[in-house]
Protein backbone atom coordinates (compact mmCIF):
# COMPACT_ATOMS: atom_id res chain seq x y z
CA UNK A 1 0.00 0.00 0.00
CA UNK A 2 2.90 2.39 0.97
CA UNK A 3 4.56 1.35 -2.41
CA UNK A 4 1.14 2.10 -4.39
CA UNK A 5 0.95 5.53 -2.32
CA UNK A 6 4.36 6.77 -2.95
CA UNK A 7 4.44 6.23 -6.84
CA UNK A 8 1.28 7.85 -7.14
CA UNK A 9 2.31 11.44 -4.98
CA UNK A 10 5.42 10.95 -6.92
CA UNK A 11 3.81 10.91 -10.47
CA UNK A 12 1.16 13.30 -9.50
CA UNK A 13 3.49 15.46 -7.93
CA UNK A 14 5.84 15.61 -10.91
CA UNK A 15 3.07 16.35 -13.18
CA UNK A 16 1.66 19.19 -11.39
CA UNK A 17 5.52 20.67 -11.89
CA UNK A 18 5.03 20.37 -15.39
CA UNK A 19 1.09 21.70 -15.12
CA UNK A 20 2.69 24.87 -13.38
CA UNK A 21 5.24 25.98 -15.44
CA UNK A 22 2.92 25.41 -18.41
CA UNK A 23 0.54 27.53 -17.25
CA UNK A 24 3.20 30.22 -16.42
CA UNK A 25 4.60 30.02 -20.10
CA UNK A 26 0.91 30.23 -21.50
CA UNK A 27 -0.47 32.83 -18.82
CA UNK A 28 3.38 34.63 -18.82
CA UNK A 29 4.53 34.30 -21.58
CA UNK A 30 7.49 37.24 -20.97
CA UNK A 31 8.45 34.86 -17.96
CA UNK A 32 9.81 32.16 -20.19
CA UNK A 33 11.39 34.36 -22.57
CA UNK A 34 13.68 35.68 -19.55
CA UNK A 35 14.28 32.64 -18.31
CA UNK A 36 15.24 31.48 -21.89
CA UNK A 37 17.28 33.94 -22.77
CA UNK A 38 19.11 33.79 -19.17
CA UNK A 39 20.04 30.40 -18.87
CA UNK A 40 18.94 28.39 -21.75
CA UNK A 41 21.23 30.86 -24.06
CA UNK A 42 18.27 32.25 -25.71
CA UNK A 43 16.58 29.18 -26.83
CA UNK A 44 13.26 28.83 -27.32
CA UNK A 45 12.83 32.62 -26.24
CA UNK A 46 10.42 33.80 -28.94
CA UNK A 47 6.77 34.29 -26.91
CA UNK A 48 4.58 31.94 -29.96
CA UNK A 49 7.51 29.44 -28.30
CA UNK A 50 7.03 30.05 -24.88
CA UNK A 51 2.77 29.42 -26.00
CA UNK A 52 3.43 26.09 -27.93
CA UNK A 53 6.14 25.03 -25.30
CA UNK A 54 3.65 25.78 -22.58
CA UNK A 55 1.04 23.98 -24.19
CA UNK A 56 3.17 20.91 -24.40
CA UNK A 57 3.85 21.24 -20.57
CA UNK A 58 0.27 21.36 -19.85
CA UNK A 59 -0.93 18.18 -22.02
CA UNK A 60 2.18 16.17 -20.87
CA UNK A 61 1.60 17.27 -17.02
CA UNK A 62 -2.35 16.34 -17.43
CA UNK A 63 -0.98 12.84 -18.77
CA UNK A 64 1.26 12.16 -16.12
CA UNK A 65 -1.36 13.64 -13.45
CA UNK A 66 -4.13 11.00 -14.81
CA UNK A 67 -1.44 8.18 -15.26
CA UNK A 68 -2.33 7.96 -19.20
CA UNK A 69 -0.40 6.86 -22.21
CA UNK A 70 2.22 6.38 -19.35
CA UNK A 71 4.57 4.79 -22.08
CA UNK A 72 5.29 8.11 -23.95
CA UNK A 73 3.98 10.52 -20.87
CA UNK A 74 6.76 9.15 -18.39
CA UNK A 75 9.84 9.70 -21.07
CA UNK A 76 8.32 12.98 -22.46
CA UNK A 77 8.36 14.27 -18.65
CA UNK A 78 11.71 12.72 -18.20
CA UNK A 79 13.30 14.08 -21.26
CA UNK A 80 11.70 17.66 -20.36
CA UNK A 81 13.48 17.54 -16.52
CA UNK A 82 17.04 16.09 -17.74
CA UNK A 83 17.18 18.26 -20.40
CA UNK A 84 16.33 21.19 -18.22
CA UNK A 85 19.07 19.53 -15.19
CA UNK A 86 21.58 19.31 -18.30
CA UNK A 87 21.15 22.44 -19.45
CA UNK A 88 22.44 24.43 -15.67
CA UNK A 89 24.96 22.04 -14.84
CA UNK A 90 26.70 24.79 -13.78
CA UNK A 91 24.76 25.32 -10.98
CA UNK A 92 23.77 21.88 -10.09
CA UNK A 93 28.03 21.08 -9.94
CA UNK A 94 28.20 24.58 -7.83
CA UNK A 95 25.30 24.92 -6.01
CA UNK A 96 27.21 27.32 -3.60
CA UNK A 97 29.47 29.19 -5.99
CA UNK A 98 32.66 28.15 -4.46
CA UNK A 99 34.77 26.97 -7.19
CA UNK A 100 33.09 27.69 -10.67
CA UNK A 101 30.82 30.11 -9.84
CA UNK A 102 30.90 33.19 -7.54
CA UNK A 103 28.87 33.59 -4.80
CA UNK A 104 26.79 36.33 -6.48
CA UNK A 105 26.17 34.01 -9.68
CA UNK A 106 24.88 31.03 -7.88
CA UNK A 107 22.04 29.89 -7.98
CA UNK A 108 21.02 27.44 -4.85
CA UNK A 109 17.28 26.57 -5.41
CA UNK A 110 18.16 25.16 -9.09
CA UNK A 111 19.91 22.26 -7.16
CA UNK A 112 16.06 20.38 -6.52
CA UNK A 113 16.22 19.87 -10.31
CA UNK A 114 18.41 17.19 -10.23
CA UNK A 115 16.43 15.44 -7.85
CA UNK A 116 13.23 15.67 -10.24
CA UNK A 117 15.43 14.67 -12.80
CA UNK A 118 15.86 11.43 -10.96
CA UNK A 119 12.56 11.08 -9.91
CA UNK A 120 11.33 11.35 -13.39
CA UNK A 121 13.63 7.94 -14.51
CA UNK A 122 12.62 6.24 -11.59
CA UNK A 123 8.91 6.84 -12.50
CA UNK A 124 9.88 4.90 -16.08
CA UNK A 125 11.75 2.28 -14.15
CA UNK A 126 8.88 1.71 -11.95
CA UNK A 127 6.17 2.25 -14.67
CA UNK A 128 4.93 -1.18 -14.36
CA UNK A 129 4.69 -1.08 -10.70
CA UNK A 130 2.10 1.99 -10.47
CA UNK A 131 -0.90 0.27 -10.21
CA UNK A 132 -3.29 3.30 -9.61
CA UNK A 133 -2.17 5.21 -12.58
CA UNK A 134 -5.50 5.11 -14.98
CA UNK A 135 -4.21 3.20 -17.63
CA UNK A 136 -3.20 0.63 -15.77
CA UNK A 137 -6.73 0.53 -14.16
CA UNK A 138 -8.11 0.35 -17.95
CA UNK A 139 -5.69 -2.57 -18.80
CA UNK A 140 -3.67 -0.87 -21.29
CA UNK A 141 -0.60 -1.02 -18.97
CA UNK A 142 0.19 2.77 -19.92
CA UNK A 143 0.01 1.99 -24.25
Amino acid sequence: MLKQFSLTFLRISMGLLLIIWGFVRVGAPDAGVGVSTKYYGGIGAATGIQYAWGAALLIIGLLVVLGLLRKYALPAQALVLCFGALSITKYLVDPLGLWLLSQEDSQILFFPSLAMAAASLLLITLRQDDKWALDARMGTTGV
